[in-house]
């Protein structure tokens, strides 16, 4: 069973920064595509990046391109998103998502983390 622990989420003020982490164990990490989404209050849960099985292929939805940045690190199991430029409507919990096979801007992703809280303040 894969088990997916994401951290590095925080308050931070609009402008700054934060990386965020997610930790893959309980199957061969560089089988899976990873993902990241975001879930804001009362909102629907939504893409935000991916990444292919190694690494040579991301996809960003628009909002996040140029300031947001998502790498794998395949010898450590981990997923990574640095995240630039914050913005207050960046505020959400963040999920990482894994995915046996090709990366997909949609949902349907096998596993899920538990998620991070990412708040930025005006």
């Amino acid at each position: 069973q894969v088990q997916l622990v994401e951290s590095g989420g925080g308050l931070v003020q609009a402008g700054g920064s934060l990386r965020l982490s997610c930790a893959f164990s309980g199957r061969t990490f560089s089988s899976y595509a990873m993902g990241w989404f975001h879930q804001a209050p009362g909102k629907e849960r939504k893409f935000v990046s991916a990444i292919s099985l190694s690494g040579g292929s991301t996809y960003y939805t628009d909002s996040v391109k140029g300031r947001f940045t998502i790498s794998r690190d395949n010898a450590k199991n981990t997923v990574y998103l640095q995240m630039t430029g914050l913005k207050p409507e960046d505020t959400a919990v963040y999920y990482c998502a894994a995915k046996w096979g090709l990366a997909t801007r949609d949902l349907n992703y096998d596993y899920w983390g538990q998620g991070t809280q990412v708040t930025v303040s005006s």
